[in-house]
């Protein structure tokens, strides 16, 4: 057994409330086996570094970052040591907000991105019955296979929660201003389009221009590069469009080239949900805060620091 299994144990036994048979459904284990991981946690010292002490700060930031930076709701997790779980983690935190908001609230129709860390917040949404749920795509996606693709990640939603899917069926980008309207004019798009501007819910991730990035390694069109953004200002996209680090679209034609919803129209969503971390995240996640595109934030506590002081700094 790992850490982090028993990291996850521990955390949906004591900050999620499961009991420990919905958990060894959940992660796939026997009862005795999660009463086992939740004794070594506590003799390991796990449940009170990782959880007990470091989930005080969380919580401080969680408030700041609603008092601060106008969000309905902040969710930030204890940082692990190994910077490669984060994403694992925040979609175990996310996948448990999300599924809890489902049951609340019930929303009609969700719109989602893409990304690495969206992947990881399905795998934890509980698998329920939704038939009248729709789930759309809010952007374009890749022309060549991948396992992380903008119409997987809406499918596998859609096959959790047995609800309705409708994809974006088009590139992320296309040649030009012309080309995007041209392309979205096509009858075949409008019912999605109609639905993409009638969500409720937006589940989005947020891309930095590292090579960490998958916006950067497989979807940027030929003719622009991450240096030209750089130039341009950027600090990372949301829906495949570019901000700068106040938060506002940069001043380069690649926003125009754009398949997705416009950000515009995305702050109209009434509920927004924002699920990113890592530090090579912090300048978009600072920038989207300033720019107030989200109401909702799953993060982790390293980067919300970091964001918060790049946020200061900026004042």
């Amino acid at each position: 057994m790992t850490d982090q299994t028993i990291l996850r144990v521990a955390w949906l036994y004591y900050m999620e409330n499961l009991t420990q048979a919905e958990i060894g459904e959940r992660l796939g284990l026997t009862r005795a086996r999660v009463n086992r991981m939740l004794s070594d946690a506590r003799q390991t010292g796990i449940v009170n570094i990782r959880l007990n002490s470091a989930f005080a700060s969380c919580t401080e930031l969680e408030h700041r970052l609603r008092r601060e930076c106008g969000l309905e709701d902040a969710v930030v997790i204890p940082s692990p040591e190994n910077p490669e779980q984060v994403g694992s983690l925040i979609g175990m935190a996310a996948g448990a907000y999300l599924s809890k908001f489902l049951e609340q609230k019930r929303p009609r129709i969700i719109g989602i991105g893409w990304g690495a860390t969206l992947r990881e917040t399905i795998r934890y949404v509980t698998p329920a019955d939704y038939p009248e749920l729709s789930i759309v795509s809010m952007m374009g996606g890749l022309s060549r296979g991948l396992e992380l693709n903008t119409f997987e990640i809406a499918g596998e939603l859609a096959r959790r929660l047995h609800a309705q899917c409708s994809y974006l069926a088009a590139p992320i980008f296309v040649s030009s201003r012309r080309s995007r309207d041209t392309f979205l004019a096509q009858e075949v798009y409008q019912e999605v389009l109609n639905s993409v501007e009638k969500i409720d819910l937006a589940l989005l991730s947020m891309g930095d221009l590292t090579p960490r990035s998958l916006l950067m390694r497989h979807g940027l069109p030929p003719d622009v590069r991450a240096e030209h953004l750089r130039a341009a200002g950027a600090v990372g996209d949301v829906l495949a469009q570019f901000l700068d680090k106040t938060g506002r679209p940069i001043d380069h034609g690649i926003n125009s080239r754009a398949i997705a919803l416009p950000l515009e129209k995305l702050a109209r969503v009434p509920t927004s949900m924002l699920i990113a971390g890592g530090l090579n995240k912090a300048p978009i996640i600072a920038a989207v805060l300033r720019g107030r595109i989200g109401k909702v934030l799953v993060t982790d506590e390293n980067t919300a620091v970091a964001a918060l002081k790049l946020i200061d700094k900026q004042k």
